[in-house]
């Protein structure tokens, strides 16, 4: 991923954390068959011989068979984007000498798939999934809350997949090559529009 060194973000436990507060990936393999992606959630754990993603999918989903002769495999994750208006710039009202852009963050992970159709795997994957997902609801649901035989039969039609992670790199772009007021000014604009985005901007001046 091209990144500048402004834009770089190698520590572990922000990309962990990106992550865990948005699970959603685009998961892509390259086997006999091409190139393809899919949305998937993931669940990043640490364990003794390091990170791994688990995730599940659909025993349909003719990605496995890619991923069975090719098991190199990319995820992407982008938790939140949001347009730039040259407007917000402070500086716009100095010289004009600005343009648009879009900021994002965006963390990428390679590894290596291993497909699994271990009950007790996929059991520990969809509750760790949900449980997480289900945690700050007034009312959170548990897999426990289903009939076992509908838990069973739901269970026969996944396929677990664990990745182990060779590499994790993020890109936090977030104006950080602009000037204190500009990056302030950003930072007031997408506030101001709602955009998640925001959250991630420190106030420059504080």
């Amino acid at each position: 991923m091209y990144r500048l060194p402004a834009f770089a973000e190698e520590d572990g436990a922000t990309l962990g954390a990106l992550i865990a507060a948005h699970p959603l990936g685009l998961l892509i393999s390259s086997g006999p068959g091409g190139i393809m992606a899919g949305p998937v959630p993931f669940e990043l754990v640490e364990t003794a011989g390091g990170r791994v993603l688990r995730a599940h999918l659909a025993k349909a989903n003719p990605q496995l068979a890619e991923i069975a002769a090719a098991p190199q495999v990319l995820i992407v994750f982008q938790p939140a984007e949001a347009y730039v208006h040259p407007g917000w710039y402070p500086t716009k009202a100095e010289h004009h000498r600005v343009v648009p852009t879009w900021n994002y963050a965006m963390v990428q992970v390679r590894g290596v798939a291993r497909l699994t159709q271990d009950e007790s795997f996929l059991r520990a994957q969809i509750d760790a999934l949900t449980r997480a997902q289900e945690a700050n609801r007034p009312e959170p649901w548990a897999v426990s809350d289903a009939p076992a035989d509908f838990i069973a039969a739901q269970l026969r039609g996944i396929t677990g997949l664990e990745i182990e992670v060779q590499s994790m790199e993020g890109k936090l772009k977030l104006s950080q090559n602009r000037a204190k007021p500009d990056r302030a000014g950003v930072r007031a604009g997408m506030i101001a529009e709602g955009e998640p985005l925001a959250r991630l901007m420190p106030d420059p001046f504080a």
